[in-house]
Order: C-alpha cells, then structure tokens, then sequence
C-alpha cells in the first residue's frame, strides 16, 4: 500500500504506517497540487492529514485520485466545508497512532 503523509507527525502516525508495511511519502509544508503530484497522490490508497488548517489538500487529493481514502489524523475539528469529502476523522487523544495505522494498513 502507498500513503502520502501531508503535515506534521509529532505523533509519529507516519513511521507506525512504515511499520505495518504502508510505503509513506511526506509531503513537508503546503499540500498543494504541485506537492501532491509530486508526492505520486495519483497512486496514492491512503492520503493522511495531520494538520486540518490544510484541509483544502483533501478535495485537491480527491480530484487527482478520487479512490484515495482521506484520513484526517488531528486533535482539531475538520472544517465543514471538507468534512463530507473525508473518508475519516480520528483525534489522537482518543486512538494512539499504533491502533491508527493498524488498522489503516489492514483495509
């Protein structure tokens, strides 16, 4: 399985998906198009979003590859506007990263 990993990972999510085998590529700052293409978000199962002040980069993914499956992995809210285009939303006050990617690696 190929991620892309957009944000920043204090909590670690984007080495727990490495190591349930989940190829991660990191997109670092913006996720724009530009970054996303580059990233290979057009082979992309799994697009994870770790910061939701860039969650216009969930419709951008979508657009390119509408089979990826948006994860939203942040302590804060996921703006309306998006909410229906993510496929889920999890805080990692309530499910630790390695519960996270488990089960992300095993769908």
């Amino acid at each position: 399985m190929y991620a892309i990993l957009a944000g920043p990972d204090p909590d670690e999510l984007g080495e727990q998906l490495r190591e349930q085998g989940v190829e991660v590529a990191h997109v670092d700052g913006m996720a724009t198009r530009p970054e996303l293409e580059e990233a290979g978000v057009h082979r992309a199962a799994l697009f994870v979003l770790t910061d939701v002040e860039q969650a216009t980069a969930i419709p951008i993914a979508k657009d390119i590859n509408e089979d990826v499956r948006a994860v939203v992995y942040d302590r804060q809210s996921l703006p309306e506007f998006v909410s229906a285009q993510a496929d889920l939303a999890v805080d990692p006050e309530l499910l630790d990263p390695e519960a996270v990617a488990e089960e992300l690696a095993a769908e």
